[in-house]
């Protein structure tokens, strides 16, 4: 009775808890995604477990991608409700072969949160997000500036190029187009010869007129 008891409750038991412990520690695959958290709450009927969703934007424009993840610690649920709304990445782990709703909604197990610093708006270019300064009291000393202080250089002293002499070649002379001015010839000096003076006629006196007889 008991070797039946043994073999038919004992050993499928054995079984099962060996199963599980390999399935629940070994990984199927783990990477980490970017994105950004839209909602995360805790659910289930018997089993409650924390259940999330996170959208990823390839690139500015297109239709964001929707991750769906479980977390099984309260703890990091926790850190992610205090990054909702931001850019994070998720580092998961993916199990298969857990069967039932218990385990969780998914097989995506989410076991640390990271907050980006950097948001990309295409393959190259990236925004860096401003850090706040970090809050210090009045009492505490200011922190050391994290880069030296620039080292002025040395002006270097210039060298005089020596001038070279350029050679300068004679302009050719250009043929003049001015056409000369006519001369004008002088006026023949005059060969008439002046008319001869007629003198003038004398005129005979004149008869006395006659007398009126008487």
């Amino acid at each position: 009775m008991l070797k039946k008891l043994f073999w038919i409750v004992i050993v499928p038991a054995l079984a099962i808890a060996a199963y599980f412990a390999v399935v629940l520690r070994w990984n199927y695959a783990a990477g980490e995604r970017a994105g950004w958290v839209q909602k995360l709450s805790k659910k289930g009927w018997l089993c409650k477990t924390w259940e999330g969703e996170m959208a990823m934007v390839s690139l500015p424009g297109t239709t964001p991608e929707k991750f769906p993840f479980t977390v099984w610690d309260d703890k990091v649920a926790n850190d992610i409700n205090k990054v909702i709304g931001k850019r994070v990445a998720l580092h998961y782990e993916q199990k298969v072969g857990l069967p039932t709703s218990c385990f969780g909604d998914t097989r995506y197990y989410v076991t640390q949160v990271t907050a980006v610093e950097d948001i990309p708006l295409a393959p190259g270019i990236v925004v860096p997000t401003p850090t706040p300064p970090p809050a210090t009291g009045t009492g505490a000393p200011s922190a050391a500036p994290s880069t030296p202080p620039a080292v002025p250089s040395q002006p270097v002293p210039a060298q005089p190029v020596p001038a070279q002499p350029v050679p300068t070649q004679p302009a050719p002379a250009q043929p003049s187009t001015a056409q000369p001015a006519p001369t004008q010839p002088a006026p023949a000096p005059s060969t008439a010869q002046p008319a001869p003076t007629q003198p003038a006629p004398v005129l005979p006196p004149a008869a006395p007129a006659p007398s009126p007889t008487k």
